[in-house]
């Protein structure tokens, strides 16, 4: 039984309290809004008209800033005590919208701030009440509270965003630094000149990063990975999505790094494929990633969470994964995936779409597979490139000019033309300026004109496959000026200016191109394959990450530079370890084969090692540096020495051991109690914990020592050296059923079980974090990361689910984690999304949390069903007091003597009868916890337990998630056959035999024992009496009570009594 109670401490906003609606550059480089901000100007309104803006005032004036009481985004009216003049506002209610009273305010005043802005930081999971996971929105800073006349949102100017004051870390991680980038994603430009501040995506956040400043802004409020992003035209408007469960669409402002507007439940099947932003900044278009995908176009300062028009794709259109607007007309865009292009028509009429065909037998030339799609600047044409140097040619046979009155048909649209642009596949297609630009696998950036002629090309050896281009956006010279042509520029009349610009590959390298001298800078290379391995220096603040395209880099992570540099090109690094010393680097490969290297300059310190024949998942250094071990996906563990041979010093293979029959998950060097001699440890997924004796090892000869199964069911998945916090020494594991054990260092005995943190999944990686507080050296901690997530424990471990909290990192998976030397920071990589991310440790946060989930019984009162207050507790003491009867007898007539415990013998009872039903071993584990949680001190065994330690003690040790109908049918669905219905069942005479012999066997007469008091019945009487057993007549009631052939739901229901919801009830009674 599982009394888990839902607390959610923070309530995730995503930035949905704020919209602000962009308008259009003004003739003096400012917005209308702007310049409505600026003291002694005109009136929004007014200063637009000057400055040329569009008379449609309904359409292009200024958004007010939607505010709601709740925080949640939903918009509500203007707090009256707001300054600023209202009188001009209009209210119109989004189409399509049915709540009453949601408006917007357009053409309004400027009003006073708002309530502060939260600003999402990523997603966090909480300490709460009960096993189930809550997340909230990581928020990175305090609500900003300011007394200017405009919101944060308004008053933003282009080059602030790095200008603030470092706030106060206010959760106990926080993300510093990210390394790495999604090569698959664009790489954007964000300010022009000789400023480089990129946006790109590093996993499940948008970085925006000051190359030259070396500063980075985190953009987080995504739980799952960030699928596709798009700018606006002047680089203030960012929207990213993600694709996965609860998906979203947020669009922030990079003035300030504000998430302006959130789109929760936007493609629910599987999120966000493709987006694009008009030329306006107003609209947004996105295709769904499901396998019918469907496209809908958003005003995105609506308060509204329904598209303004939205239709869904046919399959055979292929994945539609590229979107682009019209930039001269936004009612328009296009999209295509691989084989097929649409375009796109919205308005009054909804969203309409036409496929026109185009195959080779069209112009009897090979097309090639599409890679991007453009609108040609004449407002007539469309383009679209392919893998085979082709450009497809789209012309509109009813052409459709911007304006208010759209046709209620989508427009007519035809292949006419395939030009050879060249034999190289084309990545990229832009339409900038007056100017048709492709990039393409070869590296080749080409400039066209509007009739497909060739102005300039720029290229260099060293540069990859073509993902993105980025352009500056103010010119190249000043008007007048006549800079030199490009060396690789075509023979013109006219000298051709391009921008500079930025350039991202597929093999996750950036450079920046200066057209006026044709030249290539690198300004960021990162890994191009999955980064799985990653290790901190023990006395210096280098962190080592490598990957699996065999590039090992080192990094200052305090300054955040790097520092140097290896390629590997063999194989990939799958793990990394320093030793104590910080002399040597060891890393172990896909291929087998460890190098051991110097630990600054990265070359070799010997020969490279191939001693294992699967991949090295698991690398470390014995406490003296005498010893290295290895373990491998063959479920090997390999030792190496180092000897002295030549009056030098090195390394030599010592020797191997095929130890575990399961995967590896963890190797352990630790260090001898009554020595200074190393001691080695390894623990597998087959429950077995070995410990190896290297002194009396040999050349090619391993020897155990010890091989303990330390699990009866659960899978173990890490261990760590628990830190010297009593008399007693352990080894702490943490295993798949969420809970983290203590076993003494010496016996292996389980000492303790514990509830481990539980946020989704079970901890996969756990590290003691170092310390430098002298004042107190019993306060320690631990970092741990699970399947997605980053987090931290207070130490000791007691189930109190407010000492821990974790943050989300790497929703694809993480793959290792690393703590500094001096325990304030932790870095963890994600694998496959090749990032490293650096996090801040804010141990006062932490300690704060816990104080306030409260002390002593309190977090685990929470824990039960219903409180100290509820029902649940109440049925807790009542079996708790008959215990206590039950060891004095129920019919004893002599005075009873008041206690407030009961015998360590009623343990199991008051378990079973609270609904926890725990094995022997089970029941053995916790008999001893009790038993010897005060020998080592006191060298006496306790006998008994109070009520409050009983409470604990069946929080820890109970199932984290309760017992749930699924395990019942997963063990069916091992066990049974099917029978003539389709339903997974299993044989009565099997079942009792499989009781009987499998497991912990129950002999004949326990088995019908248990039965008879479970079916509720006794042999012969009308009713159980559980003092009282006769095996007479037991057989006969076995079959006259349980059915020939038992599903689940009859096992669950009938026999063990468990209540059953309506669904399997029914599938019972067929």
């Amino acid at each position: 039984m599982d009394g888990s109670s839902e607390v959610t401490s923070e309530v995730p906003t995503g930035g949905r309290g704020v919209s602000s609606e962009p308008t259009e550059t003004s003739q003096d480089g400012r917005t209308a809004r702007e310049t409505a901000v600026l003291p002694k100007q005109d009136h929004p309104a007014t200063a637009k008209e000057k400055e040329g803006a569009p008379e449609d005032a309904g359409a292009d004036a200024p958004l007010g800033v939607l505010w709601s009481p709740s925080g949640m985004g939903t918009t509500g009216t203007l707090p009256s005590t707001w300054a600023g003049k209202q009188d001009t506002a209009t209210s119109r209610t989004a189409p399509g919208e049915g709540t009453a009273g949601t408006s917007c305010l357009e053409g309004a005043g400027l009003p006073g701030p708002p309530p502060a802005l939260p600003e999402p930081k990523g997603g966090i999971s909480n300490p709460c009440s009960g096993c189930e996971e809550q997340e909230t929105q990581q928020r990175s800073r305090e609500d900003d509270r300011h007394d200017g006349s405009a919101s944060l949102v308004w008053a933003a100017r282009p080059g602030m965003l790095f200008q603030e004051d470092k706030q106060t870390r206010l959760h106990p991680l926080s993300l510093s630094w990210a390394l790495g980038y999604n090569s698959s994603l664009a790489v954007h430009s964000l300010v022009d000149g000789e400023d480089r501040v990129l946006l790109y995506v590093s996993s499940h956040t948008a970085v925006i990063h000051d190359m030259l400043g070396n500063r980075q802004y985190h953009l987080q409020g995504h739980t799952n990975v960030i699928s596709c992003l798009c700018v606006s035209e002047d680089r203030r408007w960012v929207a990213t999505a993600d694709r996965g469960p609860n998906a979203l669409i947020i669009v922030w402002d990079s003035f300030s790094g504000i998430p302006v507007r959130t789109i929760f439940d936007s493609h629910p099947d599987d999120g966000v494929s493709a987006i694009a932003i008009s030329q306006n900044a107003k609209y947004l278009a996105t295709i769904g990633a499901g396998k019918v995908q469907r496209v809908c176009v958003w005003k995105w300062t609506l308060p509204t969470e329904k598209p303004m028009c939205s239709t869904e794709l046919r399959p055979e259109f292929g994945h539609q994964d590229y979107v682009i607007f019209n930039p001269q007309n936004s009612n328009e865009f296009v999209s295509n995936s691989k084989t097929q292009v649409l375009f796109y028509l919205w308005g009054d009429a909804g969203l309409q779409y036409s496929a026109p065909l185009l195959s080779n037998q069209t112009f009897n030339s090979v097309v090639g597979r599409f890679s991007q799609s453009v609108f040609h600047f004449n407002n007539s044409q469309a383009l679209t490139g392919t893998s085979a140097g082709k450009l497809v040619v789209w012309d509109t046979l009813s052409p459709c000019t911007p304006s208010k009155e759209l046709q209620v048909k989508p427009h007519s649209v035809k292949a006419t033309k395939l030009v050879p642009m060249q034999k190289d596949s084309l990545t990229v297609l832009m339409a900038f300026e007056s100017c048709i630009v492709t990039g393409d696998v070869k590296g080749q950036v080409k400039f066209y004109d509007g009739q497909l002629q060739l102005l300039a090309c720029y290229s260099h050896s060293k540069v990859g496959p073509i993902q993105s281009l980025s352009f500056c956006k103010t010119p190249l010279d000043p008007p007048g000026a006549s800079p030199a042509c490009p060396t690789s520029c075509t023979g013109s009349s006219q000298p051709f200016v391009a921008r500079n610009f930025i350039l991202s590959t597929s093999d996750a390298t950036v450079f920046r191109v200066a057209t006026d001298r044709a030249n290539f800078e690198k300004i960021m290379e990162e890994a191009k394959k999955a980064v799985n391995a990653v290790a901190c220096h023990p006395r210096q603040a280098l962190v080592a990450v490598g990957s699996h395209c065999g590039l090992l880099k080192l990094w200052d992570y305090q300054q955040t530079k790097y520092l140097v540099s290896r390629i590997f090109p063999e194989a990939g690094i799958q793990c990394l370890s320093y030793d104590p010393e910080g002399y040597f680097l060891a890393a172990g490969f896909t291929d087998g084969s460890v190098y051991i290297l110097d630990a600054i300059s990265l070359q070799s310190s010997c020969k490279e090692f191939k001693f294992s024949h699967g991949p090295v998942t698991h690398i470390g250094f014995s406490h003296d540096s005498e010893y290295l071990a290895t373990a491998d996906e063959k479920y090997s563990v390999t030792v190496y020495k180092r000897v002295l041979r030549n009056g030098s010093r090195c390394w030599e293979h010592l020797a191997g051991l095929h130890s575990h029959y399961k995967p590896i998950r963890n190797i352990l060097f630790g260090v001898q109690l009554d020595s200074n001699e190393p001691r080695l440890l390894s623990l597998g997924e087959d429950r077995q914990l070995v410990e190896y004796d290297l002194n009396s090892s040999s050349k090619d000869h391993l020897v155990v020592l010890h091989r303990d199964r330390i699990e009866q069911v659960a899978v173990p998945l890490c261990l760590a050296w628990y830190p010297q916090l009593s008399t007693e020494s352990f080894i702490l594991t943490a295993n798949n059923c969420y809970k983290m054990k203590l076993y003494n260092t010496t016996t292996k005995m389980c000492r303790k079980t514990l509830l481990g943190p539980t946020y989704g999944s079970p901890l996969e990686k756990i590290q003691i974090l170092p310390t430098t507080n002298t004042t107190d050296p019993q306060k320690c901690y631990l970092a741990y990361v699970t399947k997605d997530k980053v987090g931290l424990q207070i130490l000791p471990v007691d189930g109190n689910p407010h000492k821990s909290s974790a943050f989300i990192c790497h929703p694809d998976g993480v793959s290792d984690l690393a703590t500094s030397y001096d325990g304030c920071y932790i870095f963890t990589v994600g694998g496959s999304d090749r990032t490293v991310m650096k996090w801040e440790v804010n141990l006062n946060a932490l300690d704060a949390a816990a104080s306030l989930g409260g002390e002593d019984l309190i977090p685990f009162y929470d824990l039960l069903d219903g409180g100290k207050e509820g029902e649940f507790f109440r049925e807790l003491e009542d079996y708790f007091y008959y215990a206590q009867l039950r060891s004095h007898g129920i019919d004893t007539l002599e005075t009873r003597q008041v206690s407030t415990h009961i015998p360590l013998e009623e343990i199991p009872s008051v378990m079973r009868a609270m609904g926890f039903y725990p094995s022997e071993e089970k029941i053995e584990e916790m008999i001893n916890e009790v038993k010897f949680s005060k020998y080592v001190d006191t060298g006496e065994q306790v006998t008994k337990i109070n009520l409050g330690d009983f409470i604990k003690l069946y929080i820890n040790h109970r199932p984290a998630f309760g017992l749930s109908m699924k395990k019942i049918q997963r063990a069916f669905q091992v066990l049974g056959y099917d029978n003539e219905n389709g339903d997974k069942v299993i044989d009565r005479g099997d079942l009792l035999l499989l009781l009987q012999c499998r497991g912990e066997h129950m002999t004949e007469d326990e088995l019908v024992r248990c039965l008879t008091t479970l079916l509720g019945k006794h042999p012969g009487e009308g009713g159980s009496d559980p003092d009282t057993y006769d095996p007479s007549g037991a057989a006969a009631l076995t079959e006259e009570e349980i059915p020939a052939e038992i599903t689940a739901e009859i096992f669950a229901a009938d026999i063990l009594g468990l209540p059953v919801a309506e669904p399997e009830k029914n599938r019972k009674k067929r």
